[in-house]
């Protein structure tokens, strides 16, 4: 045997490679994948906000077996059970055959994504049209949000307790709005400026209308005339967008990407993409050894602050009910739960983009196509607010993955020194969970339009469904 071919033999037992998973995949194979990233697509469409996303899961949910926590005295191995918090998140588990004391399988997403809010006092005149003045939520490039579709989602509710939900822009039949910006002609001082400060926050108003109420003894006959119209359709009048939670989100579809259909493209897949997967595998899951977990969160994009988001103490009640209802409940149990308990924090990873190379380590990039990522930390600069699993925890979930078969890759998001991120595995490490980030690598992260690999969607379903199974 030559020395070439002892070298060849050796660097394929000893180096680690980072292959195609397309490469690998056969006809039966592709058929599933793109039949479960057409359903990923629908979800997608149909859940634009996190409110839509739980009600969404909770229908997925009631037509598998599950029951709302509160209709159970008792649990059992086996049962099936979610906790819906104030609409906005949700938690769900099925009872495993060993005691909740032994510790949970978590995996937790989450269901807000970057978009704009109405402000409190949103709608105005100015030069005889209509607007709607927003807050933008999470980190945006503001310039990405001018001049494209946009709808409007969310509810109102009046003093009187009616909810009135709200959805335009969706439909063929419906109007969108849109953020106008300058004519490059006219933006000689707008090009000028920092990329990050081309378009303001305060300049992203949401044009509305533009046909005034026919009576000239009124003022602010575009505002009175869209306030007509509003008040007829939902039966509201503008103080009631003082208790409102309306949402400017992308109009246009979530659809397969490429001419071989192989990405999908659509708003919101951080972090609804590790939220369907993960909602997926649950329901694929049946009578698991430890009680199976599974969190879609609120406000992650803002530091998962608030009552629905991770930061709040809802999620350690719905764990409390859980050992209420086992019969297993003890004064200070649960912090022995969560010191025996594993997590998979689902949440996308930044993809390699090769135009924008030069922000990424190539050698520890997350690449589309190449299969699930996991982080073992994120944080930023000298790894500032991260949550670093445990080498014993990442090993235990490479046995996992290479046991079923699953193609993976470990990774960073970016160089050192050129930024950073953050997930949710912060905080259920810090009550003593074992926590790695595990989720899909996206292109063109927080922009209106995002980009992730089919292969690496069904990745993540398959990883999930292991973890649990």
């Amino acid at each position: 045997m030559s020395e070439e071919t002892k070298g060849k033999e050796l660097k394929e037992k000893l180096f680690n490679k980072k292959e195609n998973g397309w490469l690998s995949v056969d006809s039966e194979k592709e058929n599933m994948i793109m039949k479960f990233s057409d359903e990923y697509i629908y979800f997608l469409n149909k859940g634009k906000t996190e409110r839509e996303c739980v009600t969404f899961a909770k229908k997925m949910l009631d037509e598998n077996g599950f029951k709302d926590i509160s209709q159970c005295d008792m649990l059992n191995a086996g049962d099936k059970v979610y906790y819906i918090n104030r609409d906005k998140s949700i938690y769900m588990a099925i009872i495993g055959k060993e005691k909740l004391e032994n510790g949970l399988n978590v995996i937790g997403a989450h269901v807000d994504s970057p978009r704009l809010d109405l402000k409190p006092n949103p709608l105005y005149e100015d030069g005889e049209f209509a607007y709607f003045k927003t807050h933008y939520y999470g980190g945006i490039k503001k310039y990405q949000w001018t001049t494209i579709p946009l709808a409007l989602h969310g509810v109102i509710v009046k003093t009187n307790g009616e909810k009135i939900s709200v959805n335009i822009g969706e439909y063929e039949e419906d109007p969108i709005f849109t953020i106008t910006d300058l004519l490059p002609h006219l933006a000689q001082e707008q090009m000028e400026r920092k990329l990050k400060e081309g378009v303001k926050g305060e300049d992203l108003n949401l044009l509305i209308g533009s046909i005034p109420f026919n009576d000239k003894d009124v003022n602010e006959k575009v505002k009175l005339n869209i306030m007509s119209i509003l008040n007829k359709k939902y039966g509201i009048v503008e103080a009631d967008f003082l208790s409102s939670e309306l949402e400017i989100v992308p109009a246009f579809k979530a659809r397969s990407l490429g001419f071989d259909s192989s990405m999908v493209a659509g708003y919101g897949q951080d972090d609804r993409v590790c939220s369907y997967t993960a909602i997926r595998a649950l329901l694929d899951t049946n009578m698991p050894e430890k009680t199976a977990v599974c969190i879609l969160s609120d406000k992650e994009e803002i530091g998962s602050v608030g009552n629905t988001g991770m930061e709040s103490l809802v999620f350690d009640y719905f764990i409390s009910e859980l050992l209420n209802k086992t019969g297993e409940n003890r004064p200070d149990l649960i912090r022995k739960v969560f010191n025996n308990s594993r997590m998979l924090s689902s949440d996308v990873d930044a993809g390699f983009d090769p135009i924008y190379a030069s922000v990424s380590d190539t050698k520890n990039a997350g690449y589309l196509g190449k299969g699930i990522a996991l982080v073992k930390y994120t944080g930023a600069r000298g790894k500032s607010g991260a949550s670093d699993a445990n080498a014993e925890f990442v090993a235990e979930i490479r046995k996992m993955l290479e046991a079923n078969k699953i193609p993976y890759q470990l990774t960073e998001l970016g160089k050192v020194d050129i930024g950073g991120g953050g997930t949710i595995a912060y905080i259920l490490a810090n009550k003593g969970v074992d926590v790695i980030d595990c989720g899909v690598p996206v292109l063109s992260m927080h922009a209106p339009y995002e980009v992730t690999s089919k292969f690496d969607v069904y990745c993540a379903y398959e990883t999930y469904k292991a973890f649990w199974n």
